[in-house]
């Protein structure tokens, strides 16, 4: 049942009211959290649950669950990956950010939970490369006097193109301090940064977007968005769950399953906050694109989060 939001609350709350007058049983979307905020109370009154797209962690729970990709949940995976290969002492060089500052907890607390320690911390303005090298020089110094094996630079495309140049003129490269990434550092152009390569990241198995692509250009003619993947995982879910009886198909339990689900981005389960989890793989910054170095997890028994 196609209900448009026109990407406001109040068309959004409507949409949602369209939704259940016409019997769903589970709304999938909206996308942005405005739209997530006004159509959910409609959806909690009449105990419909929905998986939506929204990145904005304030919106979950409550019957609500974020299907995206949300800040900071995949640094758990690049730290305990890290930690496996015997580093223990990191530096951090961080954006003076909202995401920044999600980034640097989730580090703080996979870090300490794994017996590492954060010896150094730097900050930087995002899209400030004159701003960058005071920071980058912190790194440096660090590295100069051995106190860190591992530098986690959890930074956008564009801060990395600024920051690579500035961390190489100052000898701090992936040859001779490991690099750690996050899902930031998923897109293809990466290995173009001398700097970078040989860096780790978390991110999905290429192999599943890569058949997604495959398939929906064949059948759209077209490139899908990034987002339809998961546009395309909420509704598996949702066939998968349909053959419960009536009233019982989308239930918290039944969506919280903690054995979660196979999508095209890989294992995840939605959690009881209203967050999602995933398994990701662990990939390498070659300089012709990245190499997976570790598989994801095929369950959550095995991750480490």
């Amino acid at each position: 049942l196609p209900e448009d939001t026109k990407g406001k609350p109040g068309a959004a709350r409507a949409a949602a009211q369209g939704a259940i007058q016409d019997g769903a049983e589970l709304i999938i979307g909206p996308l942005f959290a405005g739209e997530v905020s006004g159509a959910a109370p409609v959806a909690r009154q009449s105990n419909i649950p929905m998986v939506a797209f929204s990145s904005d962690q304030k919106v979950a729970g409550g019957g609500v669950y974020l299907l995206s990709f949300l800040a900071g949940r995949d640094v758990p995976r690049i730290v305990s990956f890290a930690l496996s290969r015997g580093k223990r002492n990191f530096a951090l060089l961080v954006p003076q950010s909202p995401y920044g500052r999600l980034a640097e907890e989730a580090f703080a607390r996979s870090v300490g939970r794994g017996g590492g320690q954060a010896v150094v911390r730097a900050s930087f303005p995002p899209n400030d490369a004159n701003a960058m090298l005071g920071p980058v020089r912190q790194v440096a110094n660090a590295m100069k006097a051995g106190q860190v094996d591992a530098l986690f630079l959890p930074a956008a495309p564009d801060d990395l193109q600024s920051l690579a140049p500035l961390l190489a003129s100052n000898g701090v490269t992936s040859k001779n301090l490991q690099f750690l990434g996050t899902g930031q550092w998923d897109f293809p152009n990466v290995g173009r940064e001398a700097a970078l390569v040989g860096g780790w990241f978390p991110a999905p198995d290429p192999s599943g977007w890569a058949k997604f692509t495959s398939s929906y250009a064949k059948t759209y003619g077209a490139t899908p968005p990034r987002i339809g993947s998961l546009a395309y995982d909420a509704v598996s879910l949702a066939v998968s769950l349909s053959g419960n009886p009536p009233g019982q198909r989308y239930t918290t339990t039944t969506l919280t399953r903690g054995s979660g689900f196979a999508g095209v981005d890989g294992l995840f389960r939605l959690l009881p906050d209203g967050t999602s989890e995933r398994g990701l793989a662990i990939l390498e910054v070659r300089a012709y694109g990245p190499q997976m170095i570790e598989p994801a997890p095929t369950n959550f028994t095995s991750a480490q989060y």
